[in-house]
C-alpha cells in the first residue's frame, strides 16, 4: 500500500473550533478534572509533610509503555476519547501553572509551589486524588513526576527541570489543540498498515516493529535534527547491508576530512578510509597533496568494522532523500535528553533486535548467522525475501487503549503554535562543519 502523506501546519483558532465542536460529547465524560481537584482542596493534612510512602507510585511511570502501536485501526477513536477529556479539562478551567522554584524540586523537598505542582498533575490524571494537598514533595508526587515524564518523552528522574517545567506549564486549551492536529494526521494513517511494518516516529525519536497490530519491539532513534530533518515517507524495506562500507560525501571530504588529513597524515589509516581512484584502485594517501586548492577527485570509502559511521548495520528503504537507518559506533547518543541530531538519517539502538526481526522471513538468516556474519566484518549485502512497509510519521500526540495519552516536543514547528516547541533541541550539541558531519569518524 502506498499513501501521500501531506504535512499539515492547522492555526490555532481552526484546531480549538474543531475542538469545541466535540463539547457536547465531552460533557457525558468523567468529570475527573474537576471532582478530583475539589476533594483535593477539602482533604485533611497530614502536617507539612505526607508520611505514607506508596511503593507503587514510585513505579508509576513503568505503566506508561504500552503495545498498542501508535498507528493502530482503533487510534483515531483514541485520541477522540482524549479530546473528551482534554475538552473538559479546558472547560473546568485549565490547569494552574506551577511557578518555577529557588531550589531544585525533587522527593524530599518541601516547597510552596509543590502546591500548584500537586494540583496540575491531579487533574491531568497522573496523581491521585487520594495524595492531598501540600507542600511536600513525596512519593505520591515523585510518582505522579515519572509517569508525567515519561507521557512527554521526558527522562523520568522525578526531578523538575528546565523542560519538564515547559512541558507542565503548557496550557491544556493548547494541549487540546495539539491532539486535534494530530488525530488529523492519524486518519491519515487509518489504513491497512500490512500485518508487519515499522513505524518510525520522528518527533518521539523512537521506532516501533507492529506485527498483527501489537508493538513487538520498540527502539530508541536519533532522528534529524530541524536543520536537516528528517523526511515524511511512506516506502518499503528491501534490503539489509551488515558491515556497510560507508564512502563519504564530498562535502565532509572539503569541510571535514581534508582539514583533518592536513593536522594528522595517520587519519585516514587510522579510521581505515580508503582512497580508491577512477578505475577502482586504492590510493596511497602519501601520494595525494593535502594542501593543493583543489580536494582530490577520489572516493573516501571505509572498511567495515566497528569504528565504521554505520558500525555493523545499514537498513535500505526506497526514498529520494538518501536515508537509511543504521547502527552507530556512539552509542552514547541514545542516552542523551533529546535525540534530534543526525542529519536526516536514522540511527538505531539494538539494531540487531530489529534487523533480526526484518529477516525473519528471509531464509537462512537467524540470529545466530547474523551475529556470526557482524563477527566477520565481511561486507554483505541481504536482499529481503519480502519487502517489509516502513512509514515515517509525524505524529506528536497521541493516546492509547489504556487511556495514556502521550505528547512530544514539536521539534519541526508543524504543529502551528509556538509553545508547543519546547526548544529541548537546544540541548543537543550544535553542529559545525558540514551537514554530514555527525558521520564523521573522531578516532
Amino acid at each position: 500500500m502506498t499513501k501521500k502523506i501531506v504535512p499539515e501546519v492547522l492555526s490555532r483558532r481552526a484546531m480549538l473550533r474543531s475542538a469545541v465542536s466535540i463539547g457536547a460529547a465531552a460533557l457525558a465524560a468523567p468529570a475527573l478534572a474537576q471532582d478530583a481537584f475539589n476533594d483535593l482542596i477539602g482533604s485533611s493534612r497530614r502536617g507539612n509533610w505526607d508520611d505514607q510512602f506508596d511503593a507503587n507510585s514510585s513505579r508509576a511511570a513503568v505503566g506508561v509503555a504500552s503495545n498498542t502501536p501508535v498507528l493502530s485501526p482503533e487510534s483515531p477513536a483514541f485520541v477522540q476519547q482524549a479530546m473528551m477529556q482534554y475538552q473538559q479539562i479546558v472547560s473546568n478551567g485549565g490547569w494552574p501553572e506551577v511557578p518555577p522554584s529557588q531550589q531544585r524540586l525533587q522527593i524530599g523537598v518541601s516547597d510552596p509551589s509543590v502546591q500548584a505542582l500537586r494540583q496540575r498533575l491531579m487533574i491531568s490524571g497522573d496523581l491521585p486524588r487520594e495524595a492531598g494537598i501540600s507542600s511536600a514533595f513525596d512519593s505520591y508526587v515523585d510518582g505522579a513526576l515519572k509517569r508525567f515524564q515519561a507521557r512527554h518523552g521526558l527522562p523520568a528522574d522525578g526531578v523538575i527541570g528546565e523542560y519538564t517545567l515547559k512541558a507542565l506549564n503548557v496550557p491544556a486549551q493548547i494541549r487540546l489543540a495539539q491532539l486535534q492536529t494530530n488525530l488529523v494526521r492519524i486518519n491519515t494513517m487509518s489504513g491497512d498498515l500490512g500485518p508487519r511494518h515499522v513505524m518510525v516516529n520522528i518527533p518521539a525519536a523512537s521506532i516501533e516493529a507492529v506485527e498483527n497490530n501489537r508493538v513487538v519491539l520498540r527502539n530508541t532513534a536519533v532522528v534529524g535534527r530541524d536543520t536537516r530533518p528528517t523526511h515524511i515517507i511512506n516506502s518499503k524495506i528491501y534490503e539489509i547491508i551488515l558491515n556497510p562500507y560507508w564512502t563519504a560525501p564530498r562535502s565532509i571530504v572539503e569541510k571535514d576530512i581534508v582539514p583533518l588529513m592536513q593536522k594528522d597524515p595517520t587519519y585516514l589509516e587510522r579510521n581505515n578510509i580508503r582512497l580508491i581512484d577512477g578505475r577502482g584502485q586504492e590510493v596511497s594517501p602519501t601520494t595525494v597533496d593535502w594542501n593543493a586548492p583543489k580536494i582530490p577527485n577520489l572516493m573516501f570509502r571505509q572498511d567495515p568494522g566497528k569504528n565504521n559511521a554505520m558500525s555493523s548495520t545499514k537498513i535500505n528503504f526506497h526514498n529520494p532523500n538518501n536515508e537509511y537507518m543504521h547502527d552507530t559506533p556512539q552509542q552514547g547518543l541514545f542516552n542523551k535528553l533529546m535525540r534530534f541530531e543526525s542529519s536526516g538519517c536514522v540511527r538505531v539502538q539494538n539494531v540487531r533486535d530489529l534487523t533480526s526481526w526484518i529477516l525473519r522471513d528471509t531464509p537462512g538468516w537467524s540470529r545466530q548467522e547474523i551475529e556470526r556474519v557482524i563477527a566477520s566484518r565481511v561486507n554483505t549485502p541481504i536482499k529481503l525475501a519480502q519487502e517489509v512497509p516502513v512509514y515515517f510519521v509525524y505524529i506528536t500526540a497521541w493516546s492509547t487503549r489504556d487511556g495514556v495519552v502521550q505528547f512530544r516536543d514539536d521539534i519541526y514547528s508543524k504543529d502551528g503554535n509556538a509553545e508547543l516547541a519546547l526548544n529541548t533541541t537546544t540541548v543537543m550539541e550544535q553542529p559545525s562543519g558540514a551537514i554530514d558531519d555527525d558521520l564523521v569518524p573522531r578516532n
